[in-house]
């Protein structure tokens, strides 16, 4: 039914040899489609699937300028590249968009279409002609660039241990080792390379908090919460129920933190158990090595998915031939991951940072889920309909790190090991949760507060920490690394607001992985399924098809937490 030999998509509107290198060539297509005249429903259609065209060649000239540059973050070639897009070509792109939405919703042709499959592309439409102002498009223009600087700062990070260097990402392993000094050394040193940059990263932020205030000011929003939840298309969910997600977490999940701790303290044999004792394991107890590099780790994962099913193996394959991976951690990388869907290939690019642990696991079964969402939505007619919302896109990542835990002998031919590593996985599951609803509320001070100090900025972090710290921790001396601890994450620079997203995403993957363990082929039949509509229903309807509740109320997160803990 579904398939990986993924065909780049056929141009009828641009030149099939057009590419994107400046405004003067790429204006007279938005012209001719701004200008063209819609005579009947079967001329919107076609409309539709041009300005489909041109948004996709758009889009993905865009991405690889992007993915290039975060592959090397030193090639000022690459950052210029990028920096141009941002400048001289998507502020350019913008009122033509806006143009192009108005002339679809002012269309009298636009109540023919089918309203069950346009609903949501026309809701979404809709909602960036409110949204959209002139006045903002030099702010985002200059937002955009330096979203990146976060990468540039963080991706020169280094450290040496024993007389070499790492990247923070590649020094981490060590914290897996059993020599406990070993651990607090390079835990000291990660920490303080990160306090070097403090200054530089606390100015960012201070400059990207006033623009995105600026942007929502000029909507005519309160705050840049209100406007980022309008723009991030959120019709189904509030502030209001986010909070009570942050409550659930305290009352069902930190109990739950707290165990899964001790089990940890009285593992090691430890009286006091220090943040860089969560990763190790006991005297004697090698840490899990899955793979020796980053070719091992996507053969081993392309095994995995085959024999979760064979289409998830052949959408690894596939990239793999297309070199459309950049799975290594080095010098000069921006850090973290990703999957970045390409909208005229088809076949995404996954980015990560493997240094040979078993998080890198974790991280590229997850990428790997998102590949497969891109895969299954690319067959739809519109650019549009596959933008789907984040709070599935992560049921699709977050589901298949449960779902491939059944075939991670792939990794590990060890039957201890094997055990270990689903442990982690579902300690991992469940003590993610309290720093979602740490960062998440983090966020909703900082922009309720926009003109708040560095000072009175520590003082909100370390209290929201405070809310969610777990009772087994000491964290004794370690007050100065703690109060800056925000600046690790990624989310806050890059795409601030997404975040709840892996909360919402994680109950919807547990969901999920309760239908496997009754059904698993039924289960996977439903997550595909789900995961091949896109964005042309809404997030409630999308949850409905994968066979899941839309719902992170304390009573369902009770339920979920219930059945982790039991598998456990």
């Amino acid at each position: 039914m579904y398939t990986a030999d993924i065909k780049k998509l056929e141009r009828h509107f641009l030149p099939k040899d057009f590419s994107v290198t400046d405004w003067t060539s790429l204006e007279p297509y938005f012209k001719l489609l701004v200008d063209r005249e819609i005579t009947d429903k079967a001329s919107l259609e076609k409309w539709l699937l041009d300005m489909s065209e041109i948004e996709a060649v758009v889009n993905e000239d865009a991405c690889w300028r992007q993915i290039k540059m975060t592959c090397d973050n030193e090639n000022k070639a690459l950052e210029d590249a990028f920096n141009f897009f941002c400048m001289e070509i998507q502020p350019q792109v913008q009122p033509y968009s806006d143009a192009l939405n108005k002339k679809l919703l002012s269309s009298p042709y636009l109540q023919e279409l089918d309203q069950e499959t346009y609903h949501t592309y026309i809701r979404s439409t809709q909602n960036n002609v409110e949204l959209f102002r002139e006045a903002n498009i030099p702010i985002q223009a200059e937002i955009a660039v330096l979203q990146q600087q976060f990468g540039q700062i963080t991706g020169g990070m280094m450290v040496t241990v024993s007389n070499q260097e790492y990247t923070l990402q590649q020094a981490a392993k060590f914290l897996e080792n059993e020599d406990r000094n070993l651990r607090e050394e390079v835990y000291f040193k990660i920490q303080q390379r990160r306090l070097e940059d403090k200054e530089k990263l606390d100015e960012l932020y201070d400059k990207l908090i006033a623009l995105r205030n600026s942007e929502a000011t000029n909507a005519g929003f309160d705050n840049y919460r209100d406007y980022r939840f309008k723009e991030l298309g959120r019709f189904d969910y509030t502030k209001d129920d986010c909070y009570k997600f942050h409550d659930a977490v305290k009352q069902h999940v930190m109990p739950l933190v707290n165990e899964i701790y001790k089990k940890k303290k009285e593992k090691l044999g430890l009286q006091t158990l220090r943040p860089w004792d969560l990763d190790a394991e006991p005297a004697g107890t090698k840490p899990l090595r899955p793979f020796e590099n980053s070719e091992e780790l996507l053969d081993k994962s392309v095994e995995c998915f085959t024999k979760l099913r064979p289409f998830f193996g052949e959408c690894l394959q596939r990239m793999k031939e297309m070199q459309h991976l950049d799975l290594e951690s080095r010098k000069g990388k921006s850090p973290g991951g990703y999957n970045c869907p390409l909208a005229e290939s088809g076949a995404p690019f996954i980015f990560m940072n493997a240094a040979g642990q078993m998080h890198d696991v974790t991280t590229m079964v997850h990428e790997g889920g998102h590949a497969i969402h891109s895969f299954l939505a690319h067959p739809l007619p519109l650019n549009g309909f596959k933008e789907y919302p984040m709070e599935i896109a992560e049921v699709a990542s977050m589901a298949m790190e449960l779902f491939s835990m059944d075939h991670w002998e792939t990794f590990f031919d060890n039957a201890d090991d094997l055990a270990r590593a689903k442990e982690h996985q579902l300690e991992r599951v469940i003590t993610i949760f309290p720093w979602i609803a740490i960062i998440d509320k983090f966020q909703h001070w900082i922009y309720e507060h926009a003109t708040h100090t560095h000072e009175e900025r520590t003082a909100a972090w370390v209290a929201t920490l405070a809310e969610f710290t777990d009772d087994v921790i000491d964290y004794t001396g370690l007050e100065t690394f703690r109060d800056n601890a925000w600046q690790r994450q990624l989310h806050l620079f890059e795409v601030p607001f997404y975040y709840i997203e892996y909360g919402i995403a994680q109950l919807g993957a547990i969901g999920m992985w309760m239908q496997y363990k009754k059904d698993a082929e039924k289960a996977l039949d439903n997550y595909a399924y789900a995961l091949s509509l896109g964005g042309t229903k809404t997030l409630p309807d999308l949850y409905k098809a994968a066979g899941l509740e839309f719902d992170f109320s304390p009573e369902k997160i009770k339920v979920l937490m219930d059945f982790v803990k039991a598998e456990m």
